[in-house]
This record gives structure tokens, C-alpha cells and sequence, in this order.
């Protein structure tokens, strides 16, 4: 078995719908190391992280809506694993147009 860092982002970070951030590739594990999510604004920004389980056919929300202070970077997960399996997907929503960037640092586990 293979142990593969990754990084996936999203620049500006959709306000209108989750936008997928990362989706784990067939016969791949992904191991969530931590999220980065920037606001890039002069004001506050919510933010929302979705977790798709395929196989438990299950769509917890790991943060909702969590208010992020302007000029800000929250860093979340770091210290706890999240494990995604073949398929599952993480996925990131803002509360304001073009004000949040994420950043997803994992391992991938082939």
C-alpha cells in the first residue's frame, strides 16, 4: 500500500450550493489531516463543511454554518482523523460570494 500526501482546494468557494472539494478516487482511502477555509473579505463569512459517506449513505455536517472573522483563516480537523472511503466526498459551502478560499490537506492511502 501506497501513502500519498495530497492537497485539494477551492478558490472562492461557492455561496449558493456545497461545492465538492474533494472526492476519494476508487480502490483509495483518504485520510483527512486538515481544512484550511480563508476569508478573504472585510466582513464575516459563514462556512459549511459536508461529509458524503456512499457506503452509510449518510450526509453529516462536520461544521454549520460557523462564522469566520474577516481577514481570517480558521484551521479545523487537525488532531482528529477523518476517514473517507472509495467515492465519499467533502464538501465546502461560504455564505458570501467570492469571500472564502479552502484548502484540504490529506493523505490518500492506495
Amino acid at each position: 500500500m501506497a501513502n500519498t500526501f495530497k492537497n485539494a482546494s477551492l478558490v472562492s468557494v461557492n455561496h449558493a450550493a456545497l461545492a465538492t472539494l474533494y472526492t476519494c478516487p476508487a480502490s483509495t482511502t483518504g485520510i483527512i489531516l486538515g481544512l484550511a477555509l480563508t476569508n478573504k473579505t472585510d466582513n464575516s463569512v459563514n462556512a459549511t463543511v459536508q461529509m458524503t459517506d456512499t457506503s452509510a449513505s449518510t450526509t453529516p455536517l462536520l461544521l454549520n454554518e460557523v462564522t469566520i472573522p474577516a481577514n481570517t483563516t480558521l484551521e479545523v480537523f487537525a488532531g482528529q482523523k477523518y476517514v473517507l472511503e472509495a467515492g465519499d466526498l467533502l464538501k465546502v459551502q461560504a455564505s458570501a460570494a467570492t469571500s472564502l478560499d479552502a484548502v484540504l490537506g490529506l493523505m490518500q492511502i492506495t
